[in-house]
């Protein structure tokens, strides 16, 4: 317990790094999740076509190839459009950027069909009544579509950010200083590997199960009024 208080600065920062990554790769994940949902359930082929490719590639390739690909192949990839249009000069992705985004659009893959499947179980009925009291989209959309997505989304959801929570300890193998990797330098510079990953398995527990409360109780206010069988 002392090592553990006597490196407490270098865990803090660790976890402060893990829940920003986790939070920016949310949003990421939110906005490729509703466009692909949407191209999915929309009447173009090419946007179907399109989200289904991406929704197949993403989720056939482990993620940690996909971040390797990401930080050392799109900086790279970058650059060399840079130097043969001209249009910019030398790019660097930093390992947060490369990190976030490349979870981002992982779980955009994921969140994709949560979305998808939750707006096909809205029954078509209430869509139809609403065009026939004359609602506009938008008002049908706020009213009738977004509370009944996100109640039948939920489980899902909270499926989907669990797992991605702790898929941002793979951000440590290209040298962010997560909570991983500040509990791994740590462990490893004292010769305690144990005691610290301990330490990190305690914490990922913590933040983890204050996720699923608070979308527990997400849960109940969105499912209010809601007669269960």
């Amino acid at each position: 317990m002392d090592l553990i208080l006597e490196y407490r600065s270098q865990l803090v920062a660790g976890t402060i790094m893990t829940i920003q990554l986790a939070l920016v790769s949310l949003v990421i994940a939110l906005v490729f999740g509703l466009l692909g949902a949407w191209a999915k359930l929309s009447a173009s082929r090419l946007a179907q076509r399109a989200a289904g490719a991406y929704t197949t590639i993403v989720r056939g390739v482990p993620d940690l190839v996909l971040i390797l690909l990401v930080f050392f192949g799109g900086q790279v990839t970058i650059n060399a459009i840079g130097q043969a249009t001209g249009l910019w000069d030398y790019v660097e992705i930093s390992k947060f950027v490369a990190g976030a985004s490349t979870i981002g659009v992982i779980f955009g893959a994921y969140f994709t069909e949560t979305f998808r499947g939750a707006i096909m179980a809205i029954p078509r009925g209430q869509i139809e009544a609403g065009i026939s009291c004359g609602m506009p989209r938008q008002l049908i959309f706020r009213h009738i579509i977004w509370p009944q997505m996100v109640r039948y989304a939920l489980p899902g959801f909270t499926n989907n950010w669990l797992v991605q929570l702790k898929t941002t300890a793979l951000v440590s193998v290209i040298g962010l200083q997560d909570l991983v990797y500040n509990a791994f330098t740590a462990g490893r510079s004292t010769g305690q590997l144990f005691t610290f990953m301990a330490a990190a398995f305690v914490i990922y527990l913590v933040l983890t199960g204050i996720s699923d409360l608070a979308l527990r109780a997400l849960d109940r206010r969105f499912s209010r009024g809601v007669v269960r069988s």
